[in-house]
């Protein structure tokens, strides 16, 4: 047992009248002792339980952020690269409603220069959703036993990196049954929305249900000073997809600046009300095929709905209908295509290995 963890549990989980906060030192050490665990099973699940009732704050974020960007790896910059990479900060725990049209909208976004790095493992408690390695794994690349500096250079070559936790920092990785044991979502969850696995400066866009989640990431980020963009969308299950049966809530956060909000409906768009939903793995890929060319459907509507948005937001397109023509035109003529069997072969040329960093 750890001495040094108990005392971490006892400030945590002392209740409502005598219970503290951690500073921002103290949660980077728990988050370590976590991670490297000094600190013992019944340890661990106690403060994770225990966090989860008095919820995480900003300074709390920010010192297991510290810890991550510590102990965690880090893709590194590419001088070929002319923008700064997308950190799309997506649940774990995956979808169990909607289908996930992140994958597609990477795709669409690296084909014209922006690059994009996703993050996240298999299919995690307590939601067991569908996780993005999964569609990848349809498509036949297979990021799961892809050497880390098979990941840089698929990175550097195609603008397309994913950091799959279980082979690439299996220490947090480590941490996942902890979740089915408590029967809940620890606050790590909306620490891994915001981790940022880039050596450089970044665009982190992450999703959140709750506008209390938003709230305490961004006065994380702000006591950490991160340079970085940040963009929050009330996504689809907390996910960066943007909803189309209801306002599209977006903020932007950056250093020294004020908080600024987007908002989006998708009637103005010409778009119906309808969020696809999740289907079974084989009927759903036959619909990102017909996607990949181009071809109309619900599907294809909301991933020029996504696309269009995002490849404005980054500087591709002058606005969001452009965005939206942009992302038809790239899927019509076969360029997302070719994009993802570049992203297929360069990741198909690598060896199993495991490594944290």
């Amino acid at each position: 047992m750890s001495d040094r963890f108990r005392k971490f549990v006892q400030i945590i989980g002392s209740g409502p009248h005598t219970g503290k906060n951690l500073t921002r030192e103290e949660a980077a050490e728990a988050m370590e002792m976590m991670l490297r665990e000094t600190a013992t099973p019944a340890q661990i699940g106690a403060f994770l339980i225990a966090h989860r009732i008095k919820r995480p704050t900003g300074a709390e974020l920010a010192g297991m952020l510290d810890t991550y960007a510590n102990i965690g790896p880090q893709l590194q910059p590419v001088a070929s690269h002319n923008r700064s990479p997308v950190i799309f900060g997506i649940p774990y725990d995956g979808r169990s409603r909607t289908v996930p049209i992140a994958p597609l909208v990477s795709l669409i976004m690296t084909a014209v220069g922006i690059p994009v790095i996703l993050h996240g493992g298999d299919r995690m408690p307590t939601k067991y959703g569908t996780p993005l390695i999964d569609i990848w794994q349809e498509w036949g690349v297979n990021w799961m036993q892809v050497p880390f500096d098979q990941i840089q250079a698929t990175f550097a070559t195609t603008g397309l990196g994913f950091i799959y936790t279980p082979t690439h920092f299996p220490t947090a990785a480590g941490l996942t049954p902890y979740r089915d044991q408590i029967g809940k979502r620890p606050p790590i969850a909306t620490l891994e929305l915001m981790w940022c696995p880039y050596a450089g400066d970044a665009h982190l866009i992450f999703g959140y249900v709750h506008p209390p989640t938003e709230q305490t990431a961004l006065i994380a980020a702000t006591l950490r000073d991160t340079p970085h963009k940040i963009t929050t969308v009330k996504g689809l299950e907390g996910s960066t997809d943007l909803p189309r049966d209801r306002a599209v809530i977006i903020g932007v956060h950056q250093s020294g600046r004020e908080l600024e909000r987007i908002f989006l409906h998708h009637y103005d768009y010409g778009l119906s009300n309808v969020n696809p939903p999740l289907l079974a793995p084989p009927k759903m890929m036959a619909e990102f095929a017909l996607v990949l060319e181009g071809k109309p459907s619900e599907l294809l509507n909301s991933v020029l709905w996504n696309a269009g948005f995002y490849l404005w937001h980054c500087g591709a397109a002058p606005d969001l209908a452009a965005g939206m023509k942009l992302a038809q035109e790239l899927l019509s003529s076969g360029a997302v295509s070719t994009q993802l069997e570049h992203v297929r072969t360069q990741v198909s040329g690598s060896s199993p290995a495991n490594s944290d960093r």
